[in-house]
């Protein structure tokens, strides 16, 4: 059977109501999105490495180190949604690692991870989670910013919350249990045709909710493999977190 191709698709917006032009933001003499590019394409696991981006400055900026970048339309309402405007002329059967422009430290093992998950003909969509245990504060659990999946015994996601899931009921909800507590990571694997059958589909009640669009999948049947990483990863989403980036990349 041949391989089907895999990019890495980059979802890139000028605007960030927490950080405004964050993806052109210095990080060690380059700009933010251009050392995601960097980070992903090293890793070698893809046939194309594409960021998509709704300004001609983010545009400019990818372009001007030397990797590859398109523009899309500016009215969609997630990266998810930006990224499917591009799979459109993908190949049948491609696979698409969604993976955020602010990932500067993405690692080649939980992606690589990802990309073998698909060796299961049934997955149509895989996402990442750690476990929550080892050096994890049971605070953590009542974190609605840190969102909780559980899983089923094929690995497949049950449901994930802000909430603390699994609840366990003679604790109070305050104590990790080792194997039930996971920690969903954002990155999202499709194959094309999934990624184009989500985005056309209409938001549920449970995602309005919680405000985790996954949660679209879930309720429409479809499921999502989860896949265990012990990487930590590094997003930027504020000032504070570009400061720490730094010292990082000095380091």
């Amino acid at each position: 059977m041949t391989r089907p191709a895999i990019y890495a698709l980059i979802p890139a917006r000028l605007g960030s109501t927490r950080f405004p032009e964050k993806m052109l933001a210095d990080l060690g003499g380059k700009p933010l999105i251009v050392r995601t590019c960097e980070a992903v394409k090293s890793t070698h696991l893809f046939d194309k490495v594409l960021v998509v981006t709704d300004h001609e400055r983010i545009l400019a900026a990818v372009q001007a180190h030397g990797y590859d970048a398109v523009m899309s339309r500016n009215d969609h309402p997630s990266g998810s949604d930006r990224i499917a405007e591009i799979a459109q002329g993908l190949p049948e059967g491609a696979i698409i690692i969604n993976v955020q422009g602010d990932e500067p430290f993405a690692k080649k093992a939980p992606l690589e991870a990802l990309i073998n998950a698909f060796k299961d003909e049934q997955v149509k969509v895989a996402s990442l989670m750690r476990p929550l245990f080892n050096n994890t504060i049971p605070s953590d659990l009542q974190n609605p910013n840190l969102v909780k999946v559980v899983i089923n015994s094929q690995n497949d996601a049950l449901y994930f919350s802000r909430a603390p899931i699994p609840y366990d009921r003679d604790s109070n909800g305050n104590t990790l249990v080792s194997g039930q507590h996971f920690q969903h990571i954002g990155i999202y694997a499709y194959r094309r045709e999934a990624l184009l059958q989500f985005t056309r589909l209409a938001p549920c009640d449970l995602e309005l909710t919680e405000k985790l669009e996954q949660l679209r999948l879930l309720y429409h049947g479809i499921n999502i493999r989860m896949v265990i990483t012990e990487e930590p990863f590094i997003g930027v989403d504020t000032e504070e977190d570009l400061e720490k980036a730094r010292l990082k990349l000095k380091a």
